[in-house]
């Protein structure tokens, strides 16, 4: 969605490894906000992002309007209908068809044989991959870790909203996410207790506002309530004033 920084880049770098072209799409695709949220904000600045893209000599880039996107009287969308339902899907309820709508119109442009998506959001990057396996898509789903800031904050477009200070204080989010995965690594399975070591970090400064903390299955997202047994993905949702951001870890049991 354009506003690139060091993450989009180290997906570009994975592609360019393993393919023998690369495509980057930018498209701030409007079927991803609601009424509330932030489209008409958006960061936007395609002429800082095209001079990225041109020292990284990528192959081609794929950067259309809304009208190539949804022609006048569109009215097909492709939902996801059990992985979108929770988490970030119950915050923003028409996020997810917005994101798989436009992913599969991509898929079906570019055609490419390989997709590069980041660990970051990680309950999209497993519905694109649901999507690709229940359509019978012919590529590969390439999974990349998530890039942050010297302060641990995972990378985001939306970043650019936050000031200096409250850069300063998000780092607070993956401080948190570390205590609880240390706690998973020291043998604690209590979920209770875990989320409890993560929002303390956080309690510390009032511009805070939690919309979730998750421990759910790897797999299904189902959420789990008592102990864990089970491989996980461990995620939160902060608000930092209007700033909603993201960020996750998941945890593997032997």
């Amino acid at each position: 969605m354009g506003a690139l920084h060091e993450g989009h880049i180290s997906l570009i770098k994975a592609s360019q490894k393993k393919c023998q072209n690369t495509v980057v799409s930018i498209y701030i695709n409007p079927l991803q906000f609601s009424q509330t949220e932030d489209l008409d904000t958006y960061p936007r600045n395609f002429e800082f992002d095209l001079e990225i893209l041109l020292q990284h000599k990528i192959d081609a880039i794929f950067f259309p309007n809304d009208l190539m996107m949804y022609p006048d009287f569109f009215s097909t969308m492709v939902e996801e209908t059990k992985l979108s339902k929770v988490l970030e899907g119950k915050s923003r309820p028409t996020f997810f068809k917005g994101v798989t709508t436009v992913v599969v119109k991509l898929f079906n442009i570019i055609k490419p044989t390989h997709a590069f998506f980041g660990k970051k959001d990680a309950q999209q990057l497993l519905i694109i991959k649901k999507i690709i396996n229940d359509l019978a898509y012919d590529l590969e789903l390439i999974p990349c870790p998530i890039i942050r800031d010297n302060n641990g904050l995972a990378l985001s477009s939306r970043n650019q909203y936050l000031s200096d200070e409250n850069k300063k204080s998000a780092s607070l989010i993956n401080k948190g996410l570390e205590v609880g995965r240390k706690m998973l690594e020291a043998g604690e399975r209590n979920v209770d207790l875990i989320k409890g070591k993560i929002i303390f970090p956080l309690k510390e400064k009032n511009i805070f506002k939690i919309d979730y903390i998750s421990i759910s299955d790897i797999n299904t997202l189902s959420e789990i309530t008592n102990e864990i047994d089970s491989d996980i993905l461990v995620s939160v949702a902060v608000f930092v004033e209007d700033i909603r951001l993201i960020d996750n870890f998941q945890f593997f049991i032997d």
